[in-house]
């Protein structure tokens, strides 16, 4: 699927759903699109209530396929579906849950999204670099059109591999919809949780015996950046993103103030299992492939279409390890978002509530 720039509507009044709201990426887009004069209607999808306080987006609860996802696109005329409930971290879900949500739910997708007089004119997916694979035999970067080094074996990225699929599917049959999809790199930040940010703050950081791998991160901020980029530009076609710069994993430890701790080969499972039993960090075997081979992916399509990075590798490595040090030493005064649907549909739409103009 090969990228095109289609010319982005001029007139203001899109209507957006979001899938995964209450995932951490589907409530920050739906908060970002919240502060866009140009959005008329925002749509959150879930399983789950919202885990962050919204003014105009509406919350509905599906189940985990969306099966009634294109009774909500038909009837709130929609014209831009931003996919964010993709599991990418095999940590978050069963091989089972993963697949419902993962295939099942962006069959259900774009089932809607291809219906007899579908409004849909824009698709963003947000997916993951896991879609290469990890391999020895794997090239320095992995350009857009890059196949994977070996057949992929983990439940995680053959869902991906599998929901890519059904995209360019789609977009081959509808090729009046701008349909994008992004592969993010190592997410890190000030926020976001990963196995990756867990391990790096232990007080010694796991790291594959005999191998120094080099990584790229992409800060959670460039991450819903890129998604309302190519949003507001009506792309489509697969993008890579990923910070500038490749770290070896050692120089990422020492960037957050720790030593790394080699895990010997033999007895790896072993070593894991009391950080794994107490909640302190997972590291499945995609993961520890990731820290023995590493890898890298080419970002010059997206920047090429005009998008800016604020953070390359290592600003964002240092971002995430100053945002812990601060936690550490002022704790989290943040109150907890809840969630109250009466409170919310009161605050909305009760003729009581005196709106400013």
């Amino acid at each position: 699927m090969a990228a095109k720039v289609t010319n982005p509507p001029q007139q203001p009044g899109r209507r957006v759903l979001v899938t995964g709201l209450s995932s951490f990426w589907g409530g920050r887009v739906a908060q970002h699109l919240e502060a866009d004069p140009s959005i008329e209607v925002i749509v959150g999808l879930d399983t789950d209530e919202p885990k962050v306080e919204l003014d105009r987006t509406e919350y509905v609860r599906v189940d985990a396929n969306y099966s009634i996802l294109a009774k909500i696109v038909k009837a709130a005329r929609i014209d831009t579906i931003i996919h964010t409930f993709l599991v990418v971290d095999p940590t978050q879900a069963s091989r089972r849950t993963m697949h419902e949500i993962n295939v099942i739910g962006t069959m259900n997708l774009f089932a809607a999204a291809s219906a007899p007089n579908s409004t849909v004119r824009n698709v963003i997916v947000k997916s993951s670099t896991a879609v290469y694979g990890c391999a020895a035999e794997d090239p320095t970067w992995f350009t857009e059109e890059t196949p994977p080094s070996r057949p992929l074996r983990h439940p995680v990225e053959r869902s991906l591999d599998q929901v890519e699929g059904y995209v360019r599917d789609f977009a081959e049959d509808n090729p009046h919809v701008a349909v994008s999809i992004l592969r993010f790199s190592n997410v890190i930040g000030e926020e976001i949780e990963t196995p990756l940010t867990r391990a790096l703050q232990l007080p010694a950081v796991p790291s594959q015996f005999g191998f120094d791998p080099r990584l790229q991160f992409v800060h959670e901020h460039d991450v819903i950046r890129s998604i309302l980029f190519v949003l507001k530009n009506s792309l489509s076609g697969v993008f890579n993103v990923a910070g500038d710069e490749m770290l070896p994993w050692t120089e990422v430890a020492t960037i957050c103030g720790k030593n790394t701790f080699p895990l010997p080969p033999a007895f790896q499972a072993a070593l894991l299992w009391p950080l794994k039993r107490s909640g302190l960090v997972s590291l499945p075997e995609e993961y520890l492939n990731l820290l023995r081979y590493g890898r890298g992916v080419d970002t010059r399509r997206l920047k090429a279409a005009g998008f800016e990075y604020h953070y390359d590798s290592s600003a964002a490595v240092n971002a995430f390890i100053e945002a812990v040090r601060l936690r550490k030493t002022l704790g989290h005064h943040d109150p907890s978002y809840r969630y109250e649907r009466d409170v919310e549909q009161f605050f909305r739409h009760s003729p009581a509530v005196i709106r400013e103009p």
